[in-house]
């Protein structure tokens, strides 16, 4: 998508988003998810979503599950109570964020 820095600013939402609807999900699961909402609208990378998940653990939004599949580990990410209430307020702003855009983008829905 040619207009993927308007999405930066609200990845930490759309994580958290995912996370309050689906309790647990593995990094290229979110991937995977936000691709099919999005019709492939929006690509997120692995350098974008990584970080993005460490920061919000390191903030405590997000407990990780390490769980071994086979020869492989999965970190299993989900929300904390914190997080709980940080997507209420995140969403919310969004929400607010984007009526503000849509009354100076079409005056209508002031």
């Amino acid at each position: 998508m040619n207009n993927a820095h308007l999405y930066r600013g609200s990845l930490a939402t759309i994580i958290l988003k995912l996370l309050n609807e689906h309790d647990t999900m593995y990094g290229y699961e979110i991937v995977q998810r936000v691709d099919e909402l999005t019709h492939g609208e929006l690509r997120l990378t692995e350098g974008a979503l990584y970080p993005s998940l460490h920061k919000m653990t390191a903030q405590g939004l997000l407990e990780v599950k390490v769980i071994k599949i086979g020869n492989r580990i999965r970190k299993y990410y989900q929300l904390t109570e914190s997080g709980t209430k940080e997507t209420v307020k995140k969403l919310a702003e969004l929400e607010q964020y984007i009526k503000t855009m849509r009354a100076l983008v079409n005056p209508r829905f002031r």
